[in-house]
């Protein structure tokens, strides 16, 4: 059986920070990723430009190089490739944990791989570093399970000359409905508030609101969808109580419900942290970011529970040096 002082769960920015963190304190670490590296990041749109600003996604003070002022997708993909072999870094990807049981000094966790053999590992601490984006909120209506609707969007082609519902009204949905508008989509923005989220990127806001305002992109804010069906979608107004004549249908080929995502909650139970049970934020002391669970530590936007919004790669990638300075202390006592 593989033993390890430390295993990092979860193998984006955060999760690499910690691992270079461990590296420079002379542990023996496993960086253990159910996908491929910065899983979350390559899941992004294809051509997606970031908000910040390179020096802010650069882990294990190695520089990133960019083009223009904002990263896109590709560098940042690269840029990551790059520092798992500038560090050296051990990682397992395509790798999903199972099962952890055990406790501090002698955690037990079981793997399963793409293969579909299983694996055993023994560590000394954890580091659980999952994120958020491979849980997305779900609308909860009838037809949310149809091949036609999507969680993420990647790019605009196959939708050339189709009917494309999106729904949200923050950041991805924008950047989804632009994207699908230049690329020939006959696009409609569904939102349950009155407008676009103030916190859309500045960039996003002029050119989304143009594209409204001259009718190329067809906004219904204030509005739901009921329900989804092969060819069309059930709208209502927000606050309606679907009576009659409330109810409209729409003409649909493909819907993107862009609404957010949530972290894992079941995996932090199952290892045993504790949530507060009305934002799901887990319990970890805010000097260590140590869990209720001696010797499991929390590292990223999971600590945020349900305010995804707090926890970004600009403040997460600095977690690594925080758990590292109280993790390698422990290990040493």
């Amino acid at each position: 059986m593989n033993h390890h002082d430390v295993i990092i769960i979860g193998g984006g920015p955060t999760g690499l920070a910690c691992a270079i963190e461990a590296k420079r304190q002379g542990l023996n670490h496993l960086v253990i990723e159910k996908g491929c590296i910065v899983n979350s990041l390559y899941n992004y749109p294809t051509n997606m430009v970031f908000f910040t600003t390179p020096d802010l996604l650069e882990i294990g003070d190695m520089p990133m190089v960019s083009v223009r002022e904002k990263p896109t997708r590709a560098e940042a993909l690269k840029y990551y490739r790059l520092v798992s072999q500038r560090f050296e870094l051990n990682v397992h990807t395509y790798e999903k944990v199972v099962k952890i049981t055990g406790s501090d000094n002698a955690f037990h966790l079981q793997t399963m791989q793409r293969s579909g053999a299983e694996a055993e590992y023994i560590a000394r601490k954890l580091i659980l570093a999952t994120g958020y984006y491979d849980k997305p909120n779900l609308l909860g209506i009838p037809g949310e399970d149809l091949p036609k609707v999507s969680h993420y969007y990647h790019e605009a082609h196959p939708y050339f000359d189709c009917d494309v519902a999106v729904i949200g009204g923050r950041n991805s949905a924008a950047e989804a409905a632009l994207d699908l508008y230049r690329n020939g989509a006959r696009v409609t923005l569904i939102h349950h508030s009155a407008r676009l989220s103030e916190k859309i990127k500045y960039w996003l806001r002029p050119d989304m609101e143009n594209r409204i305002t001259a009718g190329e992109i067809k906004a219904l804010f204030d509005t739901r969808v009921t329900a989804i069906r092969p060819d069309s979608i059930l709208v209502a107004p927000t606050h309606s109580t679907d009576g009659e004549g409330e109810v409209r249908e729409i003409k649909n080929d493909f819907v993107f419900a862009l609404i957010g995502y949530k972290p894992d909650a079941d995996f932090l139970r199952m290892a045993g942290v504790h949530l507060e049970p009305r934002r799901m934020r887990p319990f970890c002391n805010p000097e260590t970011l140590e869990s209720n669970v001696p010797g499991i530590y929390l590292a990223g936007v999971i600590i945020a529970g349900l305010d995804t919004n707090e926890i970004f790669i600009e403040n997460g990638r600095h977690h690594g040096k925080q758990i590292l300075a109280d993790l390698a202390a422990k290990l040493r006592a």
